[in-house]
């Protein structure tokens, strides 16, 4: 990796995996002007990931597409935006048992959706399940 300081080549000083699934975390020491930066790696599922939805097409997954539609549920909360970005998580991450063949199911996405939502809000919960049917 290049240096986002100087442009220059890197190495990695420190690697920690993190609590969240196939994310890994990088401390980079910069050969050229000994700079020190901290990168957050993870996959992204645009790329690797298929979504399937109601009626059969197929399209990359939109990670930001599941965050507004949870954002929707909980912008009654004063924290919304950062209970979303948890939920988003938390949701992906249990999605992972339900990819078959690199491919997302729109009802495997709602199904999880709506029970990581019953156990944080249910008000939250009834929401989406209003909105996806």
């Amino acid at each position: 990796m290049k240096c986002i300081y100087c442009g220059s080549e890197t190495q990695v000083t420190n690697s920690r995996h993190q609590k969240k699934p196939n994310q890994v975390w990088r401390r980079r020491l910069c050969k050229g002007c000994s700079g020190l930066f901290t990168t957050l790696e993870q996959a992204d599922l645009t790329t690797s990931l298929l979504y399937k939805n109601a009626s059969g097409h197929v399209e990359p997954f939109r990670r930001d597409i599941l965050f507004v539609s949870l954002y929707n549920s909980v912008r009654h909360r004063k924290t919304a935006a950062s209970d979303a970005t948890g939920l988003t998580a938390t949701v992906i991450s249990k999605l992972q048992t339900h990819i078959q063949s690199a491919t997302i199911d729109r009802k495997n996405i709602i199904k999880v959706a709506t029970e990581v939502l019953k156990r944080f809000d249910k008000a939250a919960a009834v929401t989406y399940q209003a909105f996806h049917p």
